[in-house]
């Protein structure tokens, strides 16, 4: 008897092992392709500092493909092994806490206004955390977006 718990255990445990996949760590919907659609300059953005024009013409029309073990895409967004995680911040930690770092500055920077200025219209915005060097804000279920120098892209899925 001891023996067929033993192997009935095993058996459960290989076919468990057998099904799991990176992306059971998260909901997998963001999996798929996702096209460059728009892109403006960041809230954050100083008079000094002004957005690559250049960056952006070439990520434009673009796309990026989340696979469960690999980011595929222009760089700097291609990424190699994952580790994705889907979490809900709130408005001023969207963009690396760029938001946050604007109250800071200047009180009068009301952070759920500067969101929902990009079309985030919730308290709690749903965001892909990948491990890479990127964190993607899920503005629905179909767009997402993403800021890197100076310039909030915003993705479409396709």
């Amino acid at each position: 008897m001891r023996v067929f718990c033993l192997v009935v255990f095993l058996a459960v445990l290989v076919l468990r092992v057998a099904a799991y996949t990176p992306a059971d760590a998260a909901d997998p919907s963001y999996l798929g392709t996702w096209k460059f659609a728009a892109a403006v300059v960041a809230p954050w953005t100083t008079p000094q500092r002004h957005p690559d024009a250049a960056e952006r013409a070439r990520l434009m029309g673009k796309t990026i493909v989340f696979k469960s073990t690999a980011i595929a895409g222009p760089s700097p967004f291609a990424c190699q092994g994952p580790h994705y995680k889907l979490t809900d911040y709130t408005a001023g930690l969207l963009f690396q806490g760029a938001f946050d770092e604007m109250h800071a500055r200047d009180k009068s920077v009301d952070p759920g206004k500067v969101a929902a200025g990009l079309g985030f219209t919730s308290k709690a915005v749903r965001t892909l955390e990948t491990g890479c060097d990127f964190d993607f804000h899920f503005v629905d279920a179909s767009t997402a977006q993403v800021g890197i120098n100076d310039t909030v892209y915003t993705l479409k899925k396709q």
